[in-house]
C-alpha cells in the first residue's frame, strides 16, 4: 500500500456502525423499564414497559466473565416458577454496548423468554480488552449462559444465542464450543474473517479503518490493535490470518455439524464490512436446519429498524427461528426454504430449498477487444481473442464499491442505489466491456465468475472488477464486484485469474446492458501496483477471457 492510500484510511472521518440508533430513546426506554414512567415513550413502547414490569423481573446487572472481569449487562427473567427458554445476547461492536438489544431484549422477554444481554469485554462499562471474538470473548459467552441459568433457578429448557454484527460471530463460536447453546441467530455476520479482511490477498483498508473509528473509546488488547495496524501497513498477513482463523466460525463448523444446531444468518447483498461469500462459504458448508435471510443494503442496515423497535421481517425471522428450535412452535418457518433473498431493485422476496436451487445457470460471456459502436470492448456469446488492452495504475476512476461504509447502504434500502456516470469512468484507467442491450429481463441469481488474462509491467499487482447494469442514458447500477491481488508474480509474467464477485440476486431490465468495469484503485482497497504500473488484459486462444453470469 502506498504511504499516501495508507495515510488515507487512518484519516478516515470516524464511521458509525449503527448510525441511526438513537441512543437516548433506548435509554428512556429502559429508564421505563427499570422506574415504571413511562413519560416520553410510544404508545407501543409504554405498554411494552407496562407488561413487562407485570410479568418479569428485570435490571443492570454485573456477569462474570473470563479472567476475573465483569461484564456489563441486562437481565430479564419470568418469575413464575415454570421453564422457559433462554436466550442470551452479546453486544455489537458499539459502546452502547447491551443498550443496543433493550427493545428486542424486551420483546423476547414478552414473548416467554428469559433474556440477558450483555457487553462485549473492551467495550462500554465491561472490563477487560477488545480480542475481537477470541477465546476470551468465547468464554465469556458461556459464563454469561451459567450466569444467566444460575439467577433462573434452573427454569431454562432450551438455550439460544443472538447477536448482530461483532455479537453475531461470537454467538456462532461459543454455540460451536458450548454443547448448551441448541440454536443461533447471526445477523450481519461473518463466516471467514481472514476473507473479510483479506479479499483475494487484497486488504480490506476502509472496512478495518471503519472498524478501528468505531472502538475509538473501546480498550483494544495490544493484539488487536497490532492486527488492525498490520492490515493496514500490509504487513504480518501469515500471522494475521492465524489470528483470523481462530475467530472465524467456519474454522469451527465441525463441533455446530456434530450438534446439527440450527443457525439463522442475515446478510446484506452490498454487505462491506463482511462481504457475503465468505458468509455463504459458512451457510453452504452447516449440516444442520439452516436460514439465510439476504437483503437491500449494507451492514446492519437491514435489520435496523428492528434493533429500534419497528416492525423488521429480519428480526420477525430470528424470533420465528428461535420460536421454532427453542420453543417448539410450528410457525412453518422450516418450511420455507433456506434462502429468502430480497431482489434488487424491486424488493420482491424469493424463497428457495438451498442456495443451490436458488442458483442460475452460467451464461457465458466473452471479452472482445472492441465492441460495435464504441471504442470500448464488448461482451459477447462467441470467443474473440489475440486482443489486448492497457491500463494504467494509479488513478482512481468513478467505478467505486459504494460512496461510504454502512451509509450507501441506506440509501439503496431507501430506493435510491448510487449512480455511476460510465461515461466519466476513464479508459486510459480502467478497461470497459459492455453487452447488447437486452431483448429480455436477466435474473442474476448467484456468483457471477471471471476468468482473466493479464500481465503487470510490476511484480505485485491489483485490479477491481465491477459488475455494473447500465441504463439506456448511459447511466448504471453496481451489481457486484470484487477485488484481485497478486504479490508475488513476475514483472510481465502472464496470469489467468479465476476471481469470483460477490453473489448477487439481481434483476437487469430489457433495453439495459451489462458492463464489466476493471480498475486498479479503489478507496475501499488497499493498492499493491507499482509506481507507474500498467496492467495488460488479454484473451489468448488458449485461455479465452471470459465472464460466467448465473441467470436464473
Amino acid at each position: 500500500m502506498t504511504s499516501q492510500g495508507q495515510g488515507a484510511a487512518r484519516e478516515q472521518a470516524p464511521v458509525s456502525l449503527y448510525p441511526e440508533i438513537d441512543e437516548a430513546a433506548l435509554l428512556r426506554f429502559v429508564y421505563s423499564l427499570e422506574s415504571g414512567d413511562t413519560a416520553g415513550l410510544s404508545a407501543t413502547r409504554s405498554e411494552e414497559a407496562a407488561e413487562a414490569r407485570a410479568l418479569l423481573r428485570m435490571g443492570r446487572v454485573r456477569v462474570p466473565g473470563e479472567g476475573g472481569i465483569e461484564l456489563a449487562g441486562f437481565l430479564w427473567r419470568h418469575r413464575d416458577g415454570h421453564a422457559h427458554p433462554a436466550i442470551v445476547m452479546p453486544s455489537p461492536w458499539t459502546d452502547l454496548g447491551w443498550l443496543a438489544y433493550a427493545v428486542q431484549g424486551t420483546l423476547f422477554a414478552l414473548n416467554g423468554y428469559h433474556v440477558l444481554a450483555y457487553t462485549a469485554r473492551g467495550f462500554g462499562q465491561s472490563g477487560g480488552e477488545v480480542e475481537v471474538a477470541g477465546p476470551d470473548d468465547v468464554a465469556d459467552g458461556s459464563a454469561a449462559l451459567t450466569y444467566l441459568l444460575d439467577q433462573t433457578d434452573e427454569t431454562v429448557r432450551g438455550v439460544g444465542f443472538l447477536g448482530d454484527s461483532y455479537g453475531s460471530g461470537i454467538s456462532q463460536l461459543v454455540a460451536a464450543h458450548d454443547t448448551r447453546v441448541t440454536a443461533v441467530a447471526a445477523l450481519s455476520t461473518w463466516g471467514d474473517l481472514g476473507q473479510a479482511f483479506y479479499e483475494n490477498e487484497t486488504r480490506h483498508i476502509a472496512s478495518v479503518t471503519a472498524l478501528l473509528n468505531a472502538a475509538a473509546n473501546a480498550r483494544l488488547s495490544a493484539r488487536t490493535r497490532q492486527v488492525f495496524e498490520d492490515v493496514l501497513a500490509g504487513q504480518n498477513i501469515e500471522q494475521t490470518l492465524q489470528w483470523a482463523e481462530e475467530r472465524s466460525p467456519y474454522t469451527h463448523r465441525d463441533q455446530l455439524n456434530q450438534r446439527r444446531v440450527p443457525v439463522f444468518f442475515a446478510n446484506a447483498w452490498h454487505e462491506t464490512l463482511f462481504p457475503n461469500n465468505q458468509t455463504l462459504r459458512m451457510f453452504n458448508a452447516l449440516e444442520g436446519p439452516k436460514r439465510l435471510d439476504f437483503s437491500i443494503g449494507d451492514h446492519s442496515g437491514p435489520e435496523m429498524s428492528g434493533i429500534l423497535g419497528l416492525p423488521n421481517r429480519i428480526w420477525q425471522d430470528a424470533h420465528r427461528w428461535l420460536d421454532h428450535h427453542l420453543k417448539g412452535d410450528a410457525n412453518g418457518i422450516d418450511k420455507e426454504g433456506q434462502l429468502v433473498s430480497q431482489v434488487m431493485w424491486d424488493s420482491t422476496l424469493e424463497p428457495s430449498a438451498t442456495w443451490e436451487d436458488a442458483v442460475g445457470e452460467p451464461h457465458r460471456l466473452y471479452l472482445a477487444g472492441t465492441g460495435a459502436e464504441t471504442g470500448d470492448g464488448a461482451l459477447t456469446d462467441k470467443p474473440e481473442n489475440g486482443w489486448t488492452r492497457t491500463i494504467s495504475t494509479g488513478t482512481d476512476t468513478p467505478a467505486t464499491v459504494a460512496d461510504s461504509i454502512i451509509k450507501a447502504g441506506y440509501a439503496e434500502m431507501a430506493g435510491n442505489p448510487k449512480v455511476y456516470a460510465t461515461r466519466d469512468i476513464s479508459r486510459s484507467a480502467a478497461g470497459v466491456w459492455a453487452g447488447a442491450p437486452l431483448s429480455q429481463p436477466a435474473r442474476l441469481r448467484g456468483t457471477p465468475v471471471l476468468h482473466l488474462n493479464y500481465a503487470s509491467s510490476a511484480a505485485t499487482s491489483t485490479f477491481i472488477a465491477h459488475l455494473f447494469d447500465v441504463g439506456p442514458d448511459d447511466s448504471a447500477h453496481i451489481i457486484t464486484h470484487a477485488p484481485f491481488t497478486r504479490s508475488d508474480g513476475r514483472p510481465g509474467e502472464q496470469l489467468s485469474v479465476r476471481l469470483d464477485l460477490q453473489a448477487t440476486g439481481y434483476d437487469v431490465r430489457a433495453g439495459h446492458r451489462l458492463m464489466l468495469v476493471i480498475d486498479t484503485q479503489d478507496p475501499f482497497y488497499a493498492d499493491s501496483n507499482g509506481q507507474g504500473a500498467t496492467l495488460t488484459v488479454s484473451s489468448p486462444d488458449a485461455h479465452p477471457s471470459y465472464l460466467d453470469v448465473p441467470l436464473a
